[in-house]
């Protein structure tokens, strides 16, 4: 027993030095001055056989040469469809002083800030987007949200390092980072965006968001059937209440309360993320050993560098490594498969491409459900998994 516990604990402390090694290799080789003109990155042809469908919001595979049409910018424009007292009637939420129309919920060129006492004043960018981009600009808060937290389609950004928020706008800008489904609009919306950025507005994003405290926001439940549900904007929403559809293999994410999140677009109402059963187990299996066993007096490799390797023991990184915890499973299965499918192409996107090739994509489920259900650490008392079994 004795032996067994050194060598796992050897493998342990082979794998940690092998992450050390690595940030302090692109630490060492990261370019001081960003180039005047950064070569162009080809998008690499994807496996869209495979593809985790759920995890961009679609249920149906992409057909050939369809790409996405390009986002319309946000506007005060009232729907014909809808009373127009009703999309101009003043809304007020629990808990909060403001007052908005659901005109003024939809402009994102205005973000809406239902608690403003929650975080430090929104710059420019965050409330209006890039001036540079005119009529056609939209608020970085519009679909990250004020509180940084954002949503299943795009990315929850509170609390990530200011480096590692200027690094990912950069890839996008310099066409290092696309989406592995050519059919996920925001994704090219996000690269315009970026383009737009000008130096100071870029920092001012960075700075806001990283400044940002990443709490609790998705609640992770084991459960063979789900409700059922309809895609809009790549976001699962629900039908019905009861769970009548097997979950299979996939994740299904969705608001815990369909009007606060998509009406108002309150930032205090978070998400559910249905997830196949036994999932968290696996996946806690993955992230701290990737996989590898003891049999007797062998060591069998795993199929995957254990992700606490660089994202560290509790999941809150280091470095070119983001924390993980208890953010969006979707997103995560996400940059994982495009990881795999090498349309990411920022620093460290080698390293983490070599880590996770041989995942598969119910591998992929299960890393991402597990790391989901993890709170982020919280300096009064230990975080406990925000798990049930249903």
């Amino acid at each position: 027993m004795l032996k067994r516990l050194l060598r796992t604990g050897a493998v342990a402390a082979v794998s940690f030095a092998m992450g050390v090694a690595a940030a302090r290799y692109y630490d060492a080789h990261r370019p001081t001055a960003k180039p005047a003109a950064p070569p162009a990155v080809a998008v690499a042809r994807v496996d869209l056989e495979h593809e985790p469908l759920w995890a961009y919001g679609f249920d149906k595979p992409a057909a050939p040469g369809e790409a996405a049409k390009p986002q319309a910018p946000p506007n005060r424009n009232l729907r014909p469809n809808e009373d127009a007292g009703e999309q101009t009637r003043l809304r007020r939420l629990e808990g909060s002083k403001a007052e908005y129309s659901l005109v003024d919920v939809r402009d994102g060129q205005n973000v809406i800030d239902w608690f403003p006492q929650d975080h430090l004043p929104m710059p420019d960018v965050i409330k209006h987007g890039p001036a540079a981009l005119g009529d056609k600009k939209r608020g970085c808060g519009s679909c990250h949200l004020p509180n940084g937290k954002g949503r299943p389609e795009n990315a929850g950004v509170a609390g990530l390092p200011l480096s590692y928020i200027m690094r990912q706008l950069s890839d996008f800008r310099d066409g290092k980072r696309h989406s592995a489904d050519p059919r996920k609009p925001n994704t090219n919306t996000m690269i315009d965006l970026a383009k737009a950025l000008s130096g100071d507005e870029l920092k001012a994003a960075a700075e806001y968001f990283s400044s940002l405290p990443w709490t609790p926001w998705i609640h992770v439940v084991e459960t063979d059937l789900v409700p059922k549900s309809r895609i809009v904007g790549n976001l699962f929403l629900p039908l019905e209440k009861t769970k009548t559809e097997p979950i299979g293999a996939r994740i299904v994410e969705m608001p815990e309360d369909e009007e606060q999140t998509e009406t108002f677009r309150n930032p205090h109402v978070g998400f559910i993320a249905y997830v196949p059963p036994g999932s968290l187990a696996r996946g806690k299996d993955l992230v701290t050993t990737g996989g590898a066993r003891m049999l007797g007096t062998e060591f069998i490799p795993g199929k995957a560098t254990p992700c606490i390797t660089c994202h560290r023991e509790d999941l809150m990184g280091a470095g070119d490594s983001p924390p993980i915890v208890g953010r969006s499973p979707s997103y995560i299965a996400r940059q994982l498969w495009d990881f795999q499918q090498s349309t990411r192409h920022g620093e460290a996107s080698e390293l983490m491409r070599l880590t996770i090739a041989k995942l598969t994509p119910d591998d992929i489920i299960a890393i991402a459900a597990y790391v989901a259900s993890l709170p982020p650490p919280r300096p009064a008392a230990p975080a406990s998994a925000s798990v049930s079994r249903q």
